[in-house]
């Protein structure tokens, strides 16, 4: 199991040095990709797209639940205290944001399962869709 670990640190490290030699080469543009369209029908998976997709299949992300937001000055963060309230930007009972390293994924509802506070998701945005969202 240890050899494994040391195989994907090796790899990032060599990705790493790679994007630093970049860097300090002062060849840090950008290129344009033409990217294929995604369907719903690309489903078929070869050997080797399985064997990539499960390299990056462990990697760990934040996942996160946004109830709401708020800006207030730094002297009324300082007031802050046990049993102040902050006004969030959101109405009582409007979904929740769900976001996976600050990307927006999905909406959803709080729910209460054994105790311990969940999400139920509502609307998941669609892999396009969120494509679209990076352009």
């Amino acid at each position: 199991m240890s050899n494994d670990n040391d195989e994907d640190l090796s790899m990032w490290d060599e990705a790493l040095d790679e994007q630093a030699e970049a860097a300090a080469k002062g060849s840090a543009q950008a290129e344009t990709v033409d990217l294929e369209e995604l369907t719903e029908d690309d489903v078929e998976i070869t050997g080797e797209e399985k064997r990539r997709l499960d390299t990056i299949l462990d990697i760990p992300v934040t996942i996160s639940m946004e109830v709401g937001r708020s800006n207030i000055s730094i002297r009324n963060l300082l007031q802050l205290n046990q049993g102040s309230v902050v006004e969030l930007d959101r109405v009582a009972g409007e979904a929740l944001d769900v976001l996976v390293n600050g990307t927006l994924i999905a909406h959803g509802e709080v729910v209460v399962v054994n105790d311990k506070f969940g999400i139920r998701l509502t609307d998941v945005i669609s892999q396009v869709e969120r494509i679209k969202k990076l352009k």
